[in-house]
């Protein structure tokens, strides 16, 4: 595979971001969403290989604490450690903004993100009933946090 680039996001890389969410999620971020993340300066990033969007993730840091908004990598590109790489450098840049805790919500339909999460120090926490919009109503959301050494 070739080299993988994780630098910040910018306006330009909106679109391509955007195609990847709606490819991933049944209940995808607005490009709203998205741009007023840029605007609040929160930690958003862009992996890509040549000039091609694979994958981003996006963070807020606040009073000591990080918080995973959003991770997503692009279906052809899963399980070749983008994710896992794209998480470790979002949190160094919030062990860098001073924050000592990370946190996160996943679905527990989610799987292969779990995994992922518990593979970097993540442990579950407690629950949120009925966080996310699904097909079918809610779906509740695991809640995981980590230390950041």
């Amino acid at each position: 595979m070739p080299e993988l680039d994780i630098r910040s996001m910018q306006d330009a890389d909106i679109t391509q971001v955007l195609r990847i969410e709606r490819a991933s999620y049944a209940f995808p971020w607005t490009e709203g969403i998205f741009r007023d993340c840029l605007r609040v300066s929160y930690t958003c990033r862009v992996a890509e290989i040549g000039v091609v969007a694979v994958g981003y993730g996006i963070l807020s840091v606040a009073a000591g604490e990080a918080h995973l908004l959003n991770l997503c990598v692009a279906d052809i590109y899963r399980c070749r450690g983008i994710g896992r790489r794209l998480l470790a450098h979002l949190l160094q840049a919030a062990a860098s903004a001073g924050a000592r805790e990370a946190f996160l919500e996943a679905r527990p339909s989610n799987i292969c993100a779990i995994r992922l999460y518990q593979s970097l120090g993540f442990v579950q926490i407690g629950m949120r009933r009925g966080y996310y919009q699904a097909v079918d109503g809610r779906e509740d959301a695991i809640v995981l946090k980590r230390r950041i050494d």
